[in-house]
């Protein structure tokens, strides 16, 4: 077998481009002859932590407020988003997308690698999210998307009422803080390249292959 590449990857749930890095990564990924040794983990980002639970308007107005942009420009942009969504097979709904903070979901995706399902839940809540517009800032919510993963209903409620993996979410922040990320997704593989955005698969690919061949010799 193998040595493991390890791939830490910074993202948030409300942010479009890293569902859309994600999707290009895989693609990477699947080419990859080694795939199996690559050991993925989800790291946590707050792209707007002050967010409230229930933001009360659209993702435009959202956006808006946040970036101050004209609503035009802003409905260009998403436009845009969704195109490219759209050309790595993601069905973004913009319209129905229901603004949040995501700190919860990231304390759920910590208890979700503590019981090996990170991955799986990072994939659904992305869907919920962007495709089919839940709410991800409730613990109700997100306990009935865990259990859509099998996660244990009532240890996810217990584990998100308690804030149990705050401390986690933010020592995540806190890396990155140290490693100089200040936007996501970021990719940061074997704890020595870092690839910010979400670039092409061809990109991915090539610090695969780069990565890999240093472990062999390394072996």
């Amino acid at each position: 077998m193998s040595a493991p590449i390890t791939v830490d990857i910074w993202s948030d749930i409300a942010c479009p481009w890293c569902y859309i890095g994600k999707r290009r990564f895989e693609a990477a990924l699947q080419e990859y002859p080694d795939a199996d040794a690559v050991q993925v983990t989800y790291h946590s980002f707050e792209l707007a932590p002050d967010t409230p639970v229930d933001f009360n308007g659209t993702e435009v107005d959202f956006l808006v407020g946040h970036k101050g942009l004209a609503p035009q420009q802003v409905e260009q942009m998403l436009a845009q988003v969704g195109g490219v969504a759209a050309s790595v097979g993601l069905d973004y709904d913009f319209d129905a997308l229901q603004h949040t903070k995501t700190l919860k979901a990231h304390e759920l995706l910590h208890h979700a690698k503590a019981e090996g399902k990170q991955l799986e839940l990072s994939e659904r809540l992305f869907r919920a999210y962007f495709t089919e517009g839940r709410h991800l800032g409730r613990i109700a919510d997100l306990v009935d998307l865990a259990a859509d993963v099998g996660l244990d209903r009532a240890e996810v409620e217990s584990v998100l009422e308690s804030g149990e993996y705050a401390d986690a979410v933010a020592a995540d922040i806190e890396q990155a803080r140290a490693y100089g990320i200040n936007g996501v997704p970021f990719f940061v593989v074997n704890g020595r390249y870092g690839v910010s955005g979400a670039q092409e698969p061809d990109v991915f690919a090539d610090v695969l292959r780069k990565v890999g061949a240093e472990v062999a010799e390394d072996a």
